[in-house]
Order: structure tokens, then sequence, then C-alpha cells
């Protein structure tokens, strides 16, 4: 396993990290597999969308923030129940194949670190299964 140290740098943001995870394919070697991304927190996540135009993170930021407000009538004391709700909507794992040394995405996919509540300096665990 792999371990990736990820910087954000507002409340909430969405990084890609698609070049993260087809590096580390790279340099590993993996013609054939599966990689599977897992991120250990609780109010951070994984996503893939699009990744051609960045209005589309801004769209979905925007919907979730408008959806679940940072200011809701919440019972939890730390005061970020609303980065908990996101994280566990957008999933703290995603599996994804490799073939021919590539990860398997379609044309307009990336890979998205989930931000909700940073800035925070973060981990992304990379495990790759290699095909026999």
């Amino acid at each position: 396993m792999k371990t990736i140290n990820l910087n954000t740098s507002t409340r909430t943001e969405l990084l890609e990290i698609t070049s993260l995870v087809q590096n580390t394919i790279k340099e590993e070697g993996v013609e054939e597999g599966v990689c599977y991304l897992y991120v250990p927190h609780t109010t951070a996540g994984l996503t893939i969308n699009e990744n051609a135009d960045p209005t589309v993170m801004r769209d979905i930021l925007t919907s979730l923030n408008s959806l679940i407000p940072f200011d809701g009538d919440y019972r939890h004391l730390e005061g970020n129940s609303a980065a908990h709700i996101k994280a566990s909507l957008m999933g703290f794992s995603l599996n994804l194949l490799i073939q021919r040394g590539k990860l398997v995405l379609g044309t307009w996919q990336g890979i998205f670190f989930c931000e909700f509540d940073g800035p925070r300096s973060r981990k992304l665990h990379i495990e790759i299964i290699i095909k026999q």
C-alpha cells in the first residue's frame, strides 16, 4: 500500500488526483489489475466526475453547500456535521480497473479528492492488486 499526503487550502474543495494515482500505477509497473483508493477521514471523500470543465466541480460544491449548509440545526458539538454528511454522501473509497498500464476511465472522467472540513493535511491510501 502507498500513502499519499494531500494538503487542502479551503473549507471545501475538490482536488483532481487522477495524475497522482496514474503515476503510482506507472511507478509500480502494473499493466493489468485493480486500483483501490481509500480516504481514512470522516470529513473527506472521493468521487469520479468530469475533469474537462472546472465549472462542474464548482457546481457540485455549490449544490452540496446549498443542500447541506454549514450552519444547519446540527447536534454534533465539533461544529462540522455538514462535512460529515457530505463525506458520507460522496463515499470514502473507489475501485478502478487498470488495463495496459492505465486507469480505465471515460474520456471526460477524473478522480477527485473531496475536502469538506479544510484546510487540512490529508491522506490517500492506494492499494494495487496485480492481475495474474
